[in-house]
């Protein structure tokens, strides 16, 4: 043991470049190692406290578990004394993956998507309303006040504005036992082999149950409810036959106007590295790649016979080139006109595909007869090219005529609909994600005073450990960031700066960074 527990000794330091250096550090305190370049700062400090620190942890492990992480070399050195459980924060500082951000880094987002997960008031993303979650036998006790002698019926959705011909779905309705559905807001008796056309949307619901209600005869209408919940998987309607009126209730969180449902909110809800967070369009990436007709015709006073559609090149006997020459045919013009003649018509369907089939001449296709086939357009030639081969001479070909872009679907918030609908004093997780940092600390500062009392009662820890976080990164001068920053933008300085209010906020005692 060292005689001063207050000091770190190294004896005979030989690591790289130093010559038997022999150096004291004081414990519990902030020391900076300084001297040119090659002179063996690193090499102290990394080479040789830290490896020392790293192996003593290592060797308490049993033979099995270092076997995995195989025998660390001790470093060249005599003797160290004095050292606690080391942390190094590394020096390397880029970060290259798009999908991580200073919020992801620090883990403030992380405890932001545990707050609106537990605390979150959740809206409709159709009418803005809030929705609502009942039990049953709240679902009883409105019935009893809104329709009291009332005739009505109990429906179970089971398809919401889906295509098929549900043949086998009237079947399993009948061997149920049920008489009657609602299909696409009329009612009809179900029959024997009873299908719908199957290209189109429809929304199908089974009526459980029709009756007066009564309080006299609140022992079947609890019944009747508790059945319709079980057939609709937590959602029914009650429709009113006096004046044709719909209203949607459900065990689940709801909109009382619309009938749109979501599931009960985790964490994962909010995250957009997650399938259930992220918007379907971008993939919770903020943006999206879309191709640009200017860098697919650069030169519109070329004709396409001469090369104006780059992708493409100069004509060819081939069939993309026949069905553009078949649309053009269409419009009165060849393929020798410059494409500053074409009209926008003609070249929105060259672009985005013909609704009609086209007819390519049995001489081009060296055939007894004419050739129908379906056009889908460039954009789908190339956005096909980009899905298919995913080598990178194919991606680097793809890129030549594609920008990058917000996306249009969440408008770079990352988040799909429903995540964005669930707000905590009226501002969702996206508008929290985009404030300076100095901004969403004195946010949350007086957000106790805005809560309603089932909130104060689940978020002081959350924000307690979010307060803390945010004040790590404002103490380092970081206050101007925001959480949705991708951290492969970041400067070296500020990215270092991040990973230390990452260890920090950790709270660990007597350890050495």
């Amino acid at each position: 043991m060292t005689k001063n527990k207050g000091t770190i000794e190294v004896w005979g330091a030989r690591v790289h470049n130093l010559k038997n250096i022999d150096v004291e550090i004081p414990r519990g305190s902030l020391t900076v190692i300084t001297g040119l370049s090659g002179s063996g700062k690193s090499s102290l400090a990394f080479d040789t406290i830290f490896a020392e620190g790293q192996r003593r942890y290592i060797e308490t492990f049993s033979a099995y578990a270092r076997n995995f992480l195989g025998n660390m070399e001790r470093p060249d050195v005599d003797k160290i004394t004095g050292l606690s459980p080391v942390i190094s924060i590394e020096q390397k500082t880029t970060n290259k993956n798009p999908r991580s951000t200073v919020g992801t880094t620090t883990e403030v987002y992380d405890f932001l998507r545990l707050l609106y997960a537990r605390a979150g008031e959740a809206f409709s993303y159709v009418t803005g309303e809030r929705m609502v979650k009942y039990t049953e036998e709240q679902i009883v006790n409105l019935l009893l006040k809104d329709y009291l002698g009332r005739k009505v019926y109990l429906l179970a959705p089971l398809v919401k504005n889906r295509k098929g011909h549900y043949k086998e779905l009237f079947e399993t309705v009948i061997k149920k036992g049920f008489l009657y559905v609602r299909v696409d807001g009329e009612l009809m008796e179900v029959e024997q082999g009873m299908k719908l056309d199957r290209y189109k949307n429809h929304s199908i619901e089974v009526v459980v149950d029709r009756l007066v209600v009564k309080e006299t005869d609140d022992r079947r209408l609890q019944n009747s409810i508790a059945n319709t919940l079980k057939q609709g998987e937590g959602l029914m309607m009650v429709y009113d036959v006096a004046d044709e009126s719909i209203r949607h209730y459900s065990r689940r969180l709801m909109c009382p106007t619309s009938g749109i449902s979501y599931s009960d909110p985790a964490p994962h809800n909010f995250s957009f590295n997650s399938p259930q967070g992220a918007c379907p369009r971008c993939k919770g990436l903020g943006f999206v790649s879309l191709i640009d007709r200017d860098l697919i015709i650069p030169d519109h006073s070329l004709s396409i016979h001469d090369g104006a559609i780059a992708p493409l090149g100069k004509w060819k006997n081939s069939m993309i080139f026949w069905q553009i020459q078949a649309i053009l045919e269409k419009y009165g013009y060849t393929e020798n006109d410059p494409v500053s003649n074409l009209s926008d018509e003609a070249l929105d369907e060259i672009f985005n595909g013909s609704i009609e089939r086209l007819r390519i001449p049995a001489e081009k296709t060296r055939t007894t007869s004419d050739y129908y086939c379906t056009y889908e357009g460039l954009v789908k030639y190339i956005r096909s090219t980009q899905e298919n081969d995913q080598s990178a001479t194919a991606q680097k070909w793809v890129g030549q005529f594609s920008r990058e872009c917000q996306c249009p679907e969440c408008q770079g918030q990352r988040l799909n609909k429903q995540a964005l609908s669930f707000r905590i004093a009226d501002k969702n997780i996206a508008e929290l994600a985009i404030m300076d940092l100095g901004d969403l600390y004195l946010w949350l500062q007086d957000l106790d005073d805005k809560l309603t009392d089932h909130q104060k009662k689940i978020a002081p820890e959350i924000l307690k450990e979010i307060r803390t976080r945010l004040k790590f990164l404002l103490d380092v001068g970081l206050g101007y960031l925001t959480l949705n920053r991708r951290s492969n933008s970041l400067s070296g300085g500020e990215s270092q700066r991040i990973n230390l209010v990452t260890a920090l906020g950790s709270s660990l005692v007597g350890s050495m960074y």
